[in-house]
Parts: C-alpha cells; structure tokens; sequence
C-alpha cells in the first residue's frame, strides 16, 4: 500500500480531492437532521412521556420575560411592551401566547410564551428584543435557540493558528509546517462530511459535529507530524539525498529518488505504524459510549470516530503520496537551527532515572493531588443558569427565579397511567381524573414541592422548591417516585436527565473494563511484551483521573470563580475517559515504539529509555502542545458540555506529556528494568513467524 500511493502519488492526491469535494457536496446536498434527545428508553420518565403521547403538557419553545420595578401591567410599561409584542406577533410563523402569560406575585415580572417555527424566526425574534428600548423595563428571551453563540470558525480557526505557529517553531521550515495542516484540514473536512451524510443513519446530536472538529483537527496534526518528523529523520540520514535542483548526472538524480522514496518508506514503516495503531486504539476506546446502547451512545461514538478514521487514513495514504511528490524540497524555506550534541530530553531522563523511586513518588503524589476533586463528581444536565451573565437567556432564567421560584425552569410531570381493567374511563372526573386529583394533592403534600396542580385529563405539573441542578430536587424526585402509587410516573427533563445519569453510572463499569481489555489486546502485539500494556494502561488511568478532578474542580466546584457551578454532563464522563484514554495511548505508542527500536539494538534498557525519550520529546511536545490549544480553544465554546470536553482533554493532554511522559514512564521503565519486555516464549515466536510469513 504504502509503495503504491508513492508510485502513483498524483493519481492518491486526486482521489482526495475528488473524495473530499464528493464528500463536502454530499453534506451539503443531503445533510443529516440532528437528535438532541437522550431520553433513556425503557426508563420511568420515558414511559411516563410514551404515556402521555399527544397529551403531554408541551410548553412552548421561547419566552419573552420582561421585569419592571414598577408592574408590568402599569401604564407605563404596557404600552412599550405591548408593542414589542405587536411586531414579534407579527413575524411569519410567530404566535405570541399572551392568553398564556405568566405574572409574579408581586406584578413585577411577566413571562409570555412564544411559538416560533425555525432558527430564522428566532434571529428576527432576537433582533427585536435587542432593539427595544424602555425606561425601567428590562426584557429578555429564554429558550435555547436565542442562546449567545461563538461565531463559526473562530474556534477551529484559533487551533489552527496556533497549530501553524507551533510546527513552523518545530519544524522551521515552512514546508514541513504546512504539510500537517493540509493534510489535517483535509482529513477533518472529509470526517465532518462523512458524518453530515451517516446522520442519516444514525441519529447524531446537535453538538456531534464539533466534536467531530475537535478530534479531526487534534489527532489529525498530530499524526502527520509524527510522519513528517520520521520523514525528514530518514532523509537527513541517507548519504543520496542531495536537493535535487543541485544534481546533474542521471545517476546523482536517481540516488535522490531513491533516497527519498526509502525515507517515506521508513517513516511510514515506523511512524505510520505507530500511527495505524493510535488511531485504531482511540476509534475502540471512543465507542465503548456505545455501552449506554446504540440510540444514546451511538451518535457520539460516530461523531468521534468519523474524524479520527478520516485524519488516519489521510495520514496513511495522502501523506505518503505528498512526502514523494515534495522530496528533498521539504526543508525550503528552513530556518537556521541551532546545534545541539546532547538533548535536554536525555539528560532530563538521565537525572529522572538515577533516582526513579523519587521521580514515581512525586509524579503520583502530583497526579493524585489534581484527581482528588473527582471524587466529588455530581452527573446531570446543564441549563440557562450555566451560561454566562451576558446571555439573555441566562438574565431570563435569573427573572424567571426571581419571580416564580427556582424550580419554575425545571418543572416536573406526573403521568397517570389507566386502570388495568380496561372499562375504567379517562373522561374528566372519572377513574383516571379522580386518581389524578388523588396525586397532585399526594405531591402537594411532599417536602420540597413548591406548587402541584392538573393538567388536562391525566396530568400534573409538579413545581420543586429548588432548581434543576440542585442535589434537593434530584431527592424530591426519587421521594415522589417513592411515596406516590405505583400508577402515578414523574417524567420532565430533570427526571428524565437523573435517569439518564443513573443509566450512565450503572454503565460506567462496563465501559472501563471493555475498554482497558481492547488496549490491551492492541498494545500487546504492538509492543511485543505483556508488561508494558498493562504499565502504559495504569498511567494513562491516572492521566485520565487528573483530568476529572480538574473539570469538577473548574466547572462543578467552581474554583475560579466563574459563577457558574452546576454538575457535569451525563454523557461527558463516560465521553471523556473513552477518548482521553485512546489520546493518551496516541503518546504511548508513539514513545515506547521507539523506545523498543532502540532496545532491540543492543539489550540496554536503560539507555533505550533514555534515546527513545531524547528522540520523541520534540515531537511529541510539539503534537502535545498542538492538541492542547486545538482543545483548550473549545474550552471558550457556548456549549458548556462542549466546553468542559474541550478543558479536560486539553488537561489531559498536558498532564500526559509532562508529568507522565517526562517523569512516571522513564522513572518505572527504570524500576522494572528487563521486566519491561517480558513475554511468553511461545507467543513471541508465534508472532515472529506470522510477521515473517506476512
């Protein structure tokens, strides 16, 4: 393969791009619709809303909320509002709700529902709000669809001028800076287009496709750097490889050819296989999300698949094609380099392997120490109260608190389901109704509920004391669950939110143990030893714990003062670990690959875990650094979950590269020793002779 995208590397460059432009075209002709809905199946609130059906008490996807010290209904305020009202009424599509408003007790602030049909109808609706203008009125729109934004491609676009700087600073050449690039952005694109066209088979989430950008952009840099580093390694040292404008004898030429042709063969045989493995490792770790079932993990493990496949197979085919067809030309425009005899990197693992016990103890202390938060780990779901004071759909809910009590943002449903006996009638005052009146005045009763009244036949809304988010309203849920008949489900999206969370817990095991079992089968083979897959597992765990104990400390504790605290995601979790696991792998692979070509030299363990680290710390620096600002830039996304996603990868990433890759692994590799590489007899020459005859 690898000997046939360089014999026909023009031919390999056009299939991408016809690929990529058929891709793209596709996407944008037929895009996939997106399913934001993670309610659990089989789970009570899910049966409680099956139940309900068409019945259900649907409330309107917006809300203008307006705040007047001096009563909305004053003379002074009603005019101005009514107007507001007169021209949102008056947008195509748009129904104003005024028989359904809502006044606070005290008239101060009134919440006024709106119907709107599409994302276009909402931007009108916005722009009407942000041009209204009163003396002592403040109004604001709550719903998701009127949420602040981070304008597109600024994110993707800070990652990738950071990324450029980075390569061109380890690389210094431009050429070999803006080879990763391309091919990253390519595979990316084609990930994101791949994914817009599977939605159709598969239900993805609204977020899906950033996702998608996050990881294609991440691993997809990171990937062809590697590659490219081996590359111009290999090329440096072959004796043939003289620029080819400088030769003029056909046979100088032909040595250049060759000597390129053995150099992206080299890479490809050693990084290209390092990378083959990585990106496998985190395709199988990240759908282990498929362990919550298909209809809720699904859309994400193809979200982050989709861009990983794609970055990999650019990686391993295009790039290739593109090394032959550029040669001896990647070092143009190179800056001067300083000269350097013996690598900070091997003096560094030099210092940590003198003393190995001390440099481990320090390096578990320092990783225990940031993984302490999490276990103080509250999973649920994230709402207007998280986004910042500058949202107005954050300023709506604050009113909406304000005025009619915390838990008017996460009201509850009770759902009454029919008599057995299948003569029982659901008409008004019936058997269904009068077992209706029966619960609401049951929940009424119940410690932390604020209000319980009916809705329509066979339905209650249930009003908690305190908000979405707080660990009270999560027990008056289980309470109601509990003390009211066994006829009577409690649906709404807090509840549905708490089972979907208890789901993710109860799965959360089975994730872990399928995911440490598949790395261990895909680094067994790679590394040719039973010892080292089971060390590579054990830090990469304490990687991925550093990493929740940040999020929870940053985004749950809310140790810097943001304001916003709230629980984590109940999808992120499991998200996190699956794809920050197969991340950290990347690292390992990458670095104990070469640690074995030197091992395999000559048998010093010691001196190969010192060359192996002072021949990949700059280049794995350089994709670490990469990865962290492509994550870190998601971490100023609107999406809290996205950001949180986006903060605990970058954390991991930099715990990785620093504290685990530059202290723990060559402090225990100098601990074990020999052991390092200790493997059956019989599975060693089985698979010496399954290589050889392949």
């Amino acid at each position: 393969m690898i000997r046939f995208c360089i014999r026909h590397r023009r031919l390999v460059a056009v299939v991408w791009l016809a690929l990529s432009a058929a891709l793209i075209a596709a996407a944008a002709a037929w895009p996939g619709p997106t399913d934001d809905d993670f309610a659990l199946p089989g789970s009570e609130s899910r049966q409680a809303a099956e139940l309900l059906g068409g019945a259900a008490p649907v409330e309107p996807p917006g809300a203008l909320v307006v705040s007047a010290p001096s009563g909305v209904d004053s003379a002074a305020v009603r005019g101005p509002v009514t107007g507001l009202l007169t021209r949102m009424d008056a947008v195509p599509g748009v129904r104003v709700l005024t028989g359904d408003r809502r006044v606070s007790a005290d008239g101060t602030i009134v919440s006024v529902p709106l119907d709107y049909p599409d994302e276009a109808a909402a931007r009108e609706l916005g722009e009407l709000r942000d041009g209204f203008r009163a003396a002592g009125v403040t109004a604001e729109l709550s719903g998701d669809d009127f949420a602040d934004s981070t304008p597109g491609g600024l994110t993707e676009g800070i990652g990738l001028l950071t990324a450029a700087v980075v390569l061109l600073v380890a690389f210094r050449s431009l050429i070999g800076a803006v080879i990763p690039l391309v091919v990253g952005v390519i595979g990316m694109a084609c990930g994101v287009a791949l994914l817009s066209v599977l939605g159709h088979l598969v239900p993805t989430p609204g977020f899906g496709v950033y996702l998608t950008i996050m990881l294609g952009l991440g691993v997809g840099i990171d990937y062809a750097l590697l590659i490219v580093t081996r590359f111009r390694t290999a090329l440096a040292e072959s004796p043939s490889a003289t620029p080819v404008e400088d030769a003029v004898e056909d046979a100088v030429v032909d040595a250049v050819v060759d000597a390129v042709v053995d150099a992206v063969v080299e890479a490809m045989r050693t990084a290209g296989r390092s990378v083959l493995f990585a990106g496998l490792i985190v395709i199988v770790t990240g759908s282990g999300i498929l362990f919550l079932g298909p209809s809720l993990g699904g859309g994400i493990a193809l979200a982050a698949g989709c861009g990983v496949l794609m970055v990999m197979l650019a990686a391993l085919t295009l790039l290739p094609a593109l090394l032959a067809m550029i040669g001896t030309r990647i070092d143009r425009f190179s800056l001067p380099r300083r000269a350097e005899r013996t690598p900070l990197s091997y003096r560094w693992s030099r210092v940590v392997q003198r003393r190995p016990w001390t440099a481990a103890l320090a390096a578990l202390v320092a990783l225990t120490a940031l993984a302490l938060p999490a276990t103080q780990l509250r999973v649920g779901w994230s709402d207007p109260g998280d986004r910042p004071v500058t949202d107005t759909t954050r300023r709506a809910y604050d009113l909406l608190a304000q005025g009619f009590g915390p838990g008017m943002a996460g009201p509850l449903v009770l759902a009454v389901a029919p008599a057995r006996d299948s003569r029982a009638t659901t008409a008004p005052g019936g058997e269904v109704g009068a077992y209706r009146d029966r619960a609401v005045a049951l929940a009424g009763g119940v410690p932390g509920v604020a209000r319980a009244f009916p809705v329509g036949d066979r339905a209650a809304i249930v009003i908690p004391g305190t908000g979405p988010q707080d660990e009270r309203t999560e027990e008056l849920i289980r309470r109601l669950r509990a003390e009211l008949p066994e006829r009577v489900l409690v649906t709404g999206s807090t509840a549905a939110a708490l089972d979907y969370a208890r789901h993710s817990a109860e799965r959360l095991p089975w994730v872990v143990g399928a995911v440490l079992l598949a790395a261990f089968a895909l680094l067994t083979p790679v590394f040719r030893s039973l010892v080292l897959p089971v060390k590579a597992i054990a830090v990469n765990l304490l990687s991925i714990g550093a990493a929740y104990g940040v999020i929870v400390a940053v985004f749950q504790l809310d140790v810097l003062g943001l304001g916003t605290p709230g629980p984590i995601d109940a999808w992120v979790p499991m998200m996190l670990f699956t794809i920050t696991f197969g991340l950290s792998m990347d690292y390992e692979v990458f670095l104990l690959s070469r640690i074995r070509e030197e091992y395999l030299r000559d048998g010093d363990n010691a001196r190969a875990v010192a060359a192996g680290l002072a021949k990949t710390a700059r280049v794995i620096t350089a994709a670490a650094t990469i990865m962290f600002c492509v994550f870190a830039a998601f971490g100023a996304f609107d999406d809290r979950a996205l950001r949180v996603m986006g903060v605990g990868l970058a954390v991991a990433v930099l715990v990785d590269a620093t504290v685990v890759r530059l202290v723990l692994v060559p402090a225990v590799m100098e601990v074990l020793g020999a052991r390092n590489w200790w493997f059956p007899r019989l599975a060693l020459r089985r698979l010496t002779l399954r290589r050889n005859v392949t």
